[in-house]
């Protein structure tokens, strides 16, 4: 990492001894760009090293990266029409696909789309579950047998949950086959939002933003790729009736299958076996998070600020 001098906040809250082998007292949340209505949707591109996150509010894609700084990447992100959508039409939860894609959750289109890095040129994989468009695809991952699954709440539809272009009455779960073919995982989520599967990809795990029922879930993966019954894994839900602003969002795993995850307060970090472990205190609503340089750097969307922090752990597929 060079050795640029960045502006820093927030601070570091150890809830269990184990933590400081995550994450050294010593450690600085760098502030490395401001000024965003909404930023989320991180993702580190590792063939070119640079950032790439979504501001939904503004519909735009930005680009960030240690030698150049920030840029406007794509534009626009989420959607494409005339007149005013909703207050947060463009692109949320981004990943970098096996094909080398960019795969963005959109949420004025009301999709997931997948395109090259180098050319643009969109194509969507899929917009419909059973004939129906989807509410606001929020955050999508990429299993190890190539399918996507994303999430399906409200946030992007002008009215929300009481948008009367709403088609489904779900908050979905999705996944998108290999063929193409659209399946409900989950369905019985009120607030389905970030989501990340264990390193061995038997685990997916969702985080939901409900401020009445604040949680993390584990769904278990059968060989087929299906979703079983889920088990909760921690609930924050006390958190937020303490007046801690913030609920579950997005989420990353670390090779040990801890979970690092946006929550009240900032950043939460749950062992697999639902520990809270300790907490990144930012002092502004975090959205998502991603890994990013070696793998050991954890990059966080916070409101209107990207920071970064480093661990001494890595992500997975690191």
């Amino acid at each position: 990492m060079a050795q640029k001098s960045y502006p820093t906040m927030g601070k570091i809250v150890y809830e269990d001894p184990s933590f400081e082998k995550l994450l050294s007292k010593d450690a600085k949340i760098e502030v490395l760009a401001s000024g965003f209505e909404w930023s989320e949707g991180p993702v580190w591109v590792k063939d070119g090293g640079y950032l790439l996150f979504s501001d939904v509010p503004k519909n735009k894609v930005y680009k960030w990266d240690e030698k150049e700084g920030l840029s406007v990447f794509l534009e626009p992100s989420g959607y494409t029409g005339r007149g005013v959508y909703s207050d947060e039409p463009g692109s949320n939860g981004l990943i970098i696909d096996n094909k080398g894609r960019l795969v963005s959750c959109e949420h004025g289109d009301r999709r997931i789309s997948a395109m090259p890095l180098q050319v643009g040129g969109k194509i969507t994989l899929a917009d419909h579950f059973e004939g129906k468009r989807f509410n606001s695809p929020n955050d999508v991952v990429q299993h190890s047998n190539g399918d996507y699954y994303f999430t399906d709440p409200p946030y992007g539809l002008a009215k929300k949950h009481e948008d009367p272009t709403r088609e489904i009455s779900q908050f979905g779960v999705y996944r998108i086959h290999k063929d193409g073919k659209v399946t409900m995982q989950v369905s019985d989520l009120s607030r389905p939002n970030g989501l990340a599967f264990s390193p061995d990809g038997k685990t997916l795990y969702v985080a939901q933003s409900d401020p009445e029922k604040s949680i993390w879930m584990a769904y278990p993966m059968d060989a087929n790729g299906n979703a079983g019954k889920g088990k909760l894994i921690y609930d924050a839900t006390p958190m937020g009736k303490k007046g801690i602003p913030g609920l579950p969002d997005g989420l990353k795993i670390d090779k040990d299958g801890n979970l690092w995850s946006s929550g009240p307060g900032g950043m939460l970090i749950i062992s697999p076996a639902g520990k809270l472990l300790g907490r990144i205190e930012m002092g502004e609503l975090t959205s998502n998070c991603a890994w990013g340089n070696d793998g050991s750097t954890l990059y966080m969307t916070v409101d209107g600020y990207v920071c970064r922090i480093k661990t001494n752990t890595k992500g997975v597929g690191w």
